[in-house]
């Protein structure tokens, strides 16, 4: 779609790029939701491409993903052998309403800015507990833990000009053995619920995190493995206005579908086979 508002296009900002950010500015990387719907209040696009941030940087401590790394790089990336929880990218990748041309520009950074409850790079992050680096226009930063940064449909913690920099996942959560569930009304449709559990290799913890269903992600956590009443119980007392509501699913559904696939994933995790 053409926006015809922009009068100008910043090809080339500064290392800092917030610090001339003024209203009616958005920042542009993939643009594969900015260029699909009227933005009548916007003057200035800053294109964060030039810049050349890294995609994907290993190292011992973790993984750290440059906000501007596209879907398609993401999906490629082949993790080190003991990081058993690299399988959820792919997984992630999969989970998107797109194809594989939007694959190409559509940004991982993008996904989690959008902040839409079924952004599968919200779901991914904040399963393999990540932190959010985020630039301020003063050319301060801060770092966010990735379950706080959502805080309800198409609603983050983001203030005016501050921009996500870089999502780093340590490698101790990349380690951890998992299991997912999630369920679309068509195999390539907006996820009703999306479950990612993960456990610590040589203990009986559970991590579970519920996003889709849910306005912002919803992290349950136990020590040891709970059992199938217990951890029903923990999923009823999450907030009534916390499940999302839309045409793909009632709260009501997606608060049944939640049950049925946390105690799945219960069960995998418990067993170390499919429920």
């Amino acid at each position: 779609m053409d926006l015809n508002t922009i009068t100008e296009v910043i090809r080339r900002p500064s290392d800092r790029p917030g610090v001339d950010w003024r209203e009616g500015d958005a920042w542009l990387a993939g643009g594969t939701w900015l260029y699909s719907a009227e933005q009548p209040h916007l003057r200035r696009l800053i294109d964060l491409t030039s810049l050349r941030w890294d995609s994907l940087v290993p190292s011992d401590a973790g993984l750290e993903i440059g906000a501007t790394c596209t879907i398609r790089d993401l999906y490629a990336f082949a993790p080190p052998g003991d990081w058993i929880a690299g399988t959820l990218f792919a997984k992630s990748c999969e989970a998107f309403l797109s194809s594989f041309k939007v694959w190409s520009s559509a940004t991982v950074g993008g996904n989690i800015c959008m902040s839409l409850p079924a952004g599968p790079m919200i779901t991914l992050t904040v399963a393999l507990e990540a932190q959010y680096e985020l630039w301020a226009p003063d050319g301060s930063a801060r770092l966010v833990d990735a379950l706080d940064f959502v805080t309800g449909d198409h609603q983050n913690v983001l203030a005016s000009g501050e921009i996500l920099r870089r999502i780093s996942i340590p490698a101790r959560a990349l380690r951890k053995r998992t299991a997912h569930r999630r369920f679309a009304l068509t195999r390539l449709g907006r996820s009703t619920v999306f479950l990612i559990g993960t456990q610590t290799p040589g203990t009986s913890d559970l991590l579970l995190t519920v996003t889709a269903g849910t306005t912002r992600p919803v992290r349950i956590a136990f020590d040891t493995m709970p059992d199938a009443r217990t951890l029903q119980q923990r999923i009823d007392v999450v907030p009534a206005h916390f499940w999302f509501a839309d045409p793909n699913g009632t709260p009501e559904h997606r608060h049944h579908l939640t049950k049925h696939f946390a105690e799945e994933i219960r069960h995998e995790l418990m067993t170390g086979g499919p429920a």
